[in-house]
């Protein structure tokens, strides 16, 4: 994990949309960042935030500003994009899924963010003082942790459609659903999207600009509408 600057803590508006410290009050949020320990580091875009081949660690991190993504590199040097991480987005050992030992997996910053880490044991420990905040807390954790295995299973969705037209619609319609709308905004640019489809970005675009002639969809920037 790359030791970057201390991060401002969260101020009183930004901590009442916070994922993780959702209902938790600001002097209770004060006090809970020494109670568990918890470490605030800031990011410039392209650092490396966390490298999971590095020393050992049992810290989580979440993302409190900004953007990040997890980041799958194989022994050939290609880079696929496994999980975009904004607001509220969990990484860390405890939490990684399995990859091949030549393969290295990082978390790079995206655009400047401020990332909390908090070690896990002091998540799964009781509160000596039974603290309500406590609970909340883990409460929030564990709904980020169950948030990030539903983006996962989507993920894999995606991943397991043959063509490269089968995983752009598959995608598009997890949108669509999300959004309650055929007309959606894609959460990343066009080159993150072929990353996140794990495919060729030209044999992409292609693909993208078949479907708009056929009357598939139609696509403004990243403003998508499907047609069928």
């Amino acid at each position: 994990m790359q030791q970057k600057g201390e991060a401002v803590m969260l101020t009183r508006q930004e901590l009442t949309k916070s994922p993780l410290f959702q209902d938790i009050r600001y002097e209770d949020y004060q006090r809970m960042l020494n109670c568990f320990q918890a470490v605030q580091r800031s990011y410039r875009p392209d650092d490396v935030i966390y490298d999971f081949s590095g020393p050992g660690s049992n810290s989580v991190g979440v993302v409190e500003r900004g953007e990040a993504a997890l980041i799958r590199i194989d022994q050939e040097g290609v880079a696929t994009v496994l999980e975009e991480l904004g607001p509220g987005g969990v990484f860390g050992r405890s939490l990684a899924f399995s990859t091949s030992a030549r393969d290295s997996l990082e978390v790079v910053c995206r655009a400047a963010c401020d990332v909390v880490f908090i070690d896990y044991p002091h998540i799964l420990k009781r509160c000596e003082h039974a603290c309500t905040h406590h609970s909340l807390l883990v409460q929030n954790m564990l709904r980020l942790i169950s948030d990030k295995a539903q983006a996962l299973s989507e993920r894999v969705d995606v991943l397991s459609r043959r063509s490269i037209r089968e995983k752009l619609l598959c995608y598009f319609h997890q949108l669509a659903e999300k959004a309650g709308s055929d007309t959606f905004q894609l959460p990343f640019s066009l080159s993150v999207l072929a990353d996140y489809i794990a495919t060729d970005r030209s044999a992409m675009m292609r693909e993208m600009k078949r479907m708009k002639e056929e009357g598939v969809l139609r696509s403004e920037g990243r403003r998508i509408t499907l047609c069928t």
